[in-house]
């Protein structure tokens, strides 16, 4: 049963036009409203609302698959670029379960600048019969530097250990075979905060993950969950995880370690056949490798493995995050019997953590990650964020509960 309440569509009329080279994108976006996508310094920044769908309920991806259609189809673009992200595009968040309190929103903004592959452009946004004044792209300086602590939220360190052991006994009664638990932190920032400085450490910090912004919520993902380009269709999934080590010949042994162990491998490979399972009825031609790679990141490896393939039957991006939320990699195999078991062995809403993220153009095609490493702030100042890990049968709680410390430190630091 949907919850989304879809307004009436008004008629968008979109303008796209090449601009000269545009150096950074994050000093240009709202201070404490930043819109942002961003990888490897390329990407796409909004400023203003153009439009706001908001969805909620078990429906809640397709109802905004339907919704954007029908604002795609009244609207009039012009874009001359033709690249992926230009013409009209909505950045959009989504949460991860059916009975979120949390928003799930596709928002097109008034204006959009955005460089890929070495061209740039600006992209503006007006509703017909609207003479509201369009916002200035201009570079702002960044707000003075602030730094705060993020605290235990609604689970202690002693929960989340407990929580683990607890989920290893129903693994060992075969009640299910991985489940992905998670924890908390909260901190507030001090007023006038700007947003835009925590995203630069994150884009500088983590060049190679997803930095996004979206109504808020926050953070650099590591993970594809589903990439859509003119009939094509990729994945990166990521399962098993361990600490950079101090120093060259520590950090080899700890990516060997990673890519030989068979606690993370069985870890990996539930959530690889969960994300082929969710994409064969869209493609008859999906590819993996046989083994996953290791990827290093700044603070930690993880096990990787890629999936890509040509779609057959003309799905959206939206269509396909529909089909792969939730993966096994962010909630556990069986699916359905591990959703059950996080909603009674975590205290709290996950909110949009852990859900889609990312953008959809005018064609349907898009890119998103899955919302890891992030925290969301509300109107207030507050912030929650968090970082979690996948229980299986041999499972440590002290470990698990070191490996979200771990994954806590990109929003930590950028914070902090």
């Amino acid at each position: 049963m949907s919850d989304s309440a879809v307004p009436t569509v008004p008629r968008l009329i979109v303008e796209t036009h090449p601009v000269d080279d545009v150096k950074l994108l994050i000093p240009l976006i709202d201070p404490r409203h930043p819109l942002v996508w961003l990888r490897k310094g390329q990407g796409m920044a909004g400023i203003g609302e153009a439009l706001r769908l908001e969805f909620g309920g078990a429906g809640r991806m397709l109802d905004a698959c339907a919704a954007w259609k029908d604002v795609v189809a009244a609207a009039r673009v012009t874009d001359p670029v033709k690249l992926p992200g230009s013409g009209l595009i909505a950045f959009g968040t989504f949460a991860f379960a059916d009975d979120s309190a949390a928003t799930s929103t596709l928002i097109v903004p008034r204006v959009v600048i955005g460089k890929r592959d070495g061209r740039f452009w600006v992209t503006k946004v007006r509703v017909e019969g609207s003479d509201e004044p369009l916002p200035t792209a201009m570079t702002r300086p960044l707000g003075p530097e602030y730094r705060l602590t993020l605290l235990p939220g609604e689970v202690s360190a002693d929960g989340f250990r407990a929580s683990v052991d607890a989920a290893v006994e129903r693994i060992s009664a075969q009640e299910l075979d991985k489940v992905v638990l998670a924890r908390d932190l909260v901190g507030h920032l001090p007023a006038g905060a700007d947003l835009r400085r925590p995203l630069t450490d994150l884009a500088l910090g983590y060049p190679d993950c997803w930095t996004y912004a979206v109504d808020g919520f926050v953070g650099s993902s590591p993970e594809t969950l589903v990439r859509v380009s003119h009939g094509t269709v990729s994945a990166r999934v990521l399962a098993g995880t361990t600490a950079r080590g101090a120093d060259a010949q520590a950090d080899h042994d700890q990516a060997v370690a990673l890519a030989t162990s068979p606690k993370d491998l069985d870890e990996h490979g539930f959530a690889v056949s969960s994300v082929l399972a969710a994409l064969r009825p869209h493609s008859r031609s999906l590819t993996t490798s046989e083994l996953p790679f290791t990827l290093k990141l700044p603070n930690l490896w993880h096990l990787a493995s890629d999936v890509e393939g040509v779609l057959s039957d003309g799905s959206t991006s939206l269509d396909l995050i529909a089909a792969l939320h939730p993966t096994a990699a962010v909630a556990g195999t069986p699916t359905e019997t591990a959703l059950r078991v996080i909603h009674e062995l975590e205290p709290f809403d996950r909110g949009r953590y852990a859900g889609p993220v990312g953008w959809v153009g005018a064609d349907g095609d898009g890119e998103w990650a899955v919302a890891l490493r992030s925290a969301q702030v509300d109107e207030a100042g507050d912030i929650t964020a968090y970082a979690g890990c996948g229980i299986v049968a041999d499972s440590d709680a002290e470990r698990e509960y070191l490996e979200t410390k771990m994954k806590f430190r990109p929003i930590v630091e950028a914070f902090g």
